[in-house]
């Protein structure tokens, strides 16, 4: 499921500071990165299953793992863990509607979080 008009699509923000915002939303970008890509999840466990709401963007300055990258953000997407395939992001998947709201809630939190960032 894609979160379009999130407001965090084509968002431009410095690496150290997305790592320290997403971080603080409960996001983790781990080994989820390479020299151009980053990738933060935040894992759901509910009853209906385990979900990921991701957040992706690219380097369009700098490279990932030196100390200065300049992100763009990708529209974010959420997903169902299937053991032991992996996440499905597909539209035939079912979100629980008390999923999506907090998954719009703590997007609309880190878009604030980047913005405030940016002054």
């Amino acid at each position: 499921m894609k979160f379009d008009n999130s407001g965090l699509e084509n968002q431009t923000v410095e690496l150290s500071r997305l790592d320290d915002i997403m971080a603080r939303h409960g996001f983790v970008r781990a080994a989820q990165w390479d020299y151009e890509r980053v990738t933060y999840d935040r894992k759901y466990v509910i009853k209906e299953g385990t979900y990921y709401l991701r957040v992706q963007g690219y380097a369009i300055e700098g490279d990932v793992d030196s100390r200065y990258a300049l992100i763009k953000l990708l529209t974010p997407i959420l997903g169902k863990h299937y053991y032991p395939h992996g996440v499905e992001y597909g539209e035939d998947e079912h979100f629980p509607s008390s999923l999506v709201g907090q998954c719009q809630k703590v997007l609309e939190q880190v878009k604030r979080e980047i913005e405030k960032a940016k002054e």
